[in-house]
């Protein structure tokens, strides 16, 4: 029985339904009762294992595919109708080729299936930030894990209407053959098409598939910005919070710094950090000419391996109850599971990722390297009082971040909106051996969007630099870039990060009071050494050396000839974006260049 009237939502169904020809179609109310009858239904053919209740209560084990196992960047399409508004970041595919090709793969592959309709609300239901989509779907992987993800059920119908502004969302696992695999982006249409998939980051497309590619195109031409930031809150003990946006590439701390505790020293004065996301912030100029910011997901889609008391105890915290376990270690002897980096005692009589016996004296990886949890925002423990606030948070300062041994000091602020627009433009990434191919290789990744804009990267900046010219200079959030990641001549981290970022967090909000000085370089503003609070700061770097001012000195320094060397590989960067490249972008460049001389 549909949940609507809205012709356009009917349409849609109905021509999936034709296409696919399930055996039934099922419309996701989201009640309680029926996603437990889903996952009972899940249970009975092994796509679901409940784990313990006692220890991990309302917790779910799921294996993907032994081929399936992280996003397909390969075979990933944005379908417009012009090749050039794709861009030089982007794959690209004419929109009736890729129709007609997803249409050949689709054509009967629900025989014998049923049919999952999933209305969805990306942000809170009725926000004026928040964007519908529908996810016709045959996984019941998928409907469990977008009712964690998302706001799910009859009440986003109610609040949609008639209207026609939804995406319309089209997965099926069809064979879960890879030379079939497609994740095709219609951004003109409001459509995404995933086929033969059924990894999360590939079929749960209210994440990167519509919350950034389609939402970033939608942003662009509703006046708004979808972006790939955590949104945290840092409350003063006078019971004040400030907001910031930060955006980080893989494996630089971002779940970390969305989750972060203060150092003691801090916490005893009665500081405070509140997770309003981990992964995406929708961005749009409020009434007071500010800019605000929600997180459009209800979830964490975070990694396993490494997630541990210590190294970020609150994300932790989040996964002990209602959580769905991806591709980690299971221990069907008391139904609990485990991953690398958990603890020091990998559990015996265990099965691996792949569902095999495990011995952990093998040397062999218990949990796949991108195993997830899927795990409910609610429940973790920082959690903002705000995050679910229909008009968002406002953003006092905007954080790119990059991993450089030497270039990119401990921190520094851009000199307007425009350099600030710059500075993410040139976010980059040293391959660490973690990544595939040669270490120590600069990846530009502006924004930490480059797999994620929806259209041209060159319009893109275009959309930060005129998003900047809408907003009153003292209203601009302040941009600013960190590197945590400065290393010795011996390869060692000579910042501790961490909680401890914290300390360079509260210079940055200092800054955006006007409330300390800094120095003028080459690249933007940099803090004097003595206006990080470094009190109560114990760390030793490998090799005994004791952390001082001295090193921090170090690691607020601006090596003209590294940056020299940088400025060659942005021009060689901005070459590929070609004439789109916004005037401004090339004037910075130009300046930093003359600066360096």
């Amino acid at each position: 029985m549909a949940l609507t009237t809205n012709k356009k939502v009917l349409e849609f169904v109905d021509m999936a339904r034709d296409l696919m020809q399930p055996d039934k179609v099922v419309w996701i109310d989201g009640s309680e009762e029926q996603l437990e009858q889903l996952r009972k239904q899940a249970m009975q053919t092994g796509e679901l294992i409940k784990l313990n209740e006692e220890k991990l209560p309302g917790c779910y084990y799921h294996r993907s595919a032994l081929n399936d196992v992280a996003r397909v960047e390969g075979r990933t399409y944005i379908c417009t109708s012009r090749e050039e508004d794709a861009g030089p970041t982007n794959n690209w595919m004419a929109p009736e080729k890729a129709y007609a090709m997803a249409s050949d793969i689709f054509r009967g592959s629900m025989k014998g299936r049923d049919m999952y309709v999933i209305p969805f609300s990306m942000g809170p239901v009725g926000s004026p930030f928040a964007k519908v989509g529908i996810e016709i779907t045959d996984s019941i992987y998928v409907v469990v894990s977008m009712a964690i993800m998302t706001r799910i059920g009859q009440k986003v119908l109610d609040v949609l209407g008639d209207s026609n502004d939804f995406v319309r969302g089209l997965h099926g696992k069809c064979e879960l053959c890879e030379e079939d695999r497609y994740i095709l982006q219609f951004p003109e249409d409001n459509a995404i098409w995933s086929c033969n998939s059924g990894y999360g980051g590939n079929v749960l497309l209210g994440k990167k598939c519509f919350a950034l590619r389609i939402a970033s195109y939608q942003g662009r031409q509703e006046g708004w910005m979808a972006e790939h930031m955590l949104i945290l809150g840092i409350e003063t003990p006078q019971g004040e919070t400030k907001y910031v946006a930060a955006a980080f590439p893989s494996a630089c701390g971002k779940t970390n710094l969305a989750m972060l505790i203060p150092p003691e020293l801090y916490r005893e004065k009665g500081y405070k950090v509140w997770t309003v996301g981990d992964d995406i912030a929708w961005i749009r100029k409020g009434q007071d000419g500010r800019l605000w910011a929600i997180n459009p997901e209800a979830g964490f889609f975070g990694v396993a391996p490494g997630t541990n008391a210590k190294s970020n105890p609150n994300a932790l915290a989040s996964t002990q109850k209602g959580t769905i376990f991806t591709n980690v270690v299971y221990n069907p002897g008391d139904g609990t599971v485990w991953w690398e980096g958990l603890d020091k005692n990998p559990p015996k009589g265990a099965l691996n990722w792949k569902g095999e016996p495990w011995d952990p004296a093998s040397g062999e990886k218990g949990a796949h390297p991108n195993s997830r949890f899927t795990a409910p925002a609610k429940n973790c423990p920082c959690i903002s009082p705000e995050w679910e606030a229909p008009q968002g948070v406002p953003l006092s300062a905007i954080i790119f971040g990059g991993r450089r041994a030497k270039t990119a000091p401990l921190v520094y602020q851009s000199r307007d909106w425009d350099h600030g627009v710059f500075v993410g433009s040139i976010m980059a990434s040293e391959t660490t051996a973690a990544a595939t191919g040669a270490v120590g290789v600069v990846r530009r990744d502006p924004m930490a969007m480059r797999p994620f804009i929806g259209y041209h990267v060159g319009d893109y900046f275009q959309h930060w630099i005129d998003m900047g010219k809408t907003i009153d200079d003292d209203k601009k959030p302040k941009i600013f870039n960190v590197n945590w990641f400065r290393l010795n001549e011996n390869g060692a981290f000579l910042w501790p990060g961490f909680g401890d970022n914290f300390r360079v967090l509260e210079w940055i909000l200092k800054r955006c009071e006007g409330k300390v000085d800094a120095v003028e370089t080459e690249i933007g503003y940099v803090p004097k050494a003595e206006d990080i609070n470094l009190d109560g700061l114990d760390y030793t770097i490998e090799g005994d050396e004791k952390f001082t001012i001295d090193t921090l000195k170090s690691i607020l320094t601006v090596e003209k000839s590294y940056w020299r060397e940088d400025a060659a590989s942005i021009r060689d960067f901005y070459a590929t974006i070609g004439e789109k490249l916004p005037k401004e972008l090339r004037d910075c460049l130009q300046t930093l260049e003359n600066k360096l001389k």
